[in-house]
């Protein structure tokens, strides 16, 4: 079995219980678990190479997410973002607009789906000193925020897509559509 794993964490893989729970709201932000848990996950997305990550994705069922958008070899277009600890997140309102993009996922490592998303959200969550943030996100920020809060509910990506037929292996995706140096 091809599983992502490092010292310290293993990426639950499609079919695995944990990504089919709703997470849990965080109760203490502040709590040395909960701080752990966050370092933990920045490591793991970091290793992983990913642009976001959900504590649910490293077999921990509650409502944490980490965005850190970069470009990389998968996303060579995605805009640079530090590494930003979303807690207990919600969308407060959504674009009527959606937009198809490609997704991969860590816990998915073999498939790439053309799934909508909103164009447009504006959100709330906490951040790692417990502050309140109500922010508005757009493109591919926006993707990457939908995609993990989906983790937090229980869905992965391929749950989002209009067909199967938007579905393709991550091999052939990378012939098909990945930008030549």
């Amino acid at each position: 079995m091809n599983q992502a794993k490092s010292s310290t964490y293993s990426i639950a893989q499609l079919g695995h219980a944990v990504l089919r729970q709703r997470a849990a709201e965080v109760e203490n932000i502040l709590a040395d678990e909960c701080q752990q848990l966050i370092n933990q996950m920045m490591l793991a997305v970091s290793e992983a190479g990913g642009v976001g990550i959900a504590a649910p994705q490293i077999h921990h069922s509650v409502r944490i997410f980490i965005m850190c958008s970069k470009p990389n070899a998968r996303y060579p277009d995605a805009p640079l973002m530090a590494p930003t600890a979303i807690i207990n997140p919600e969308i407060l309102h959504c674009s009527s607009e959606k937009v198809k993009g490609w997704e991969g996922c860590l816990s998915v490592p073999s498939m790439r789906g053309l799934v909508p998303r909103h164009s447009q959200i504006t959100v709330r969550y906490f951040d790692q000193q417990n502050n309140e943030h109500k922010k508005e996100f757009t493109g591919f920020i926006a993707r990457i925020f939908q995609h993990e809060l989906d983790h937090l509910n229980g869905l992965t990506f391929i749950d989002q897509l209009e067909s199967t037929k938007d579905l393709i292996s991550e091999v052939e995706w990378y012939q098909q559509f990945a930008k030549t140096p």
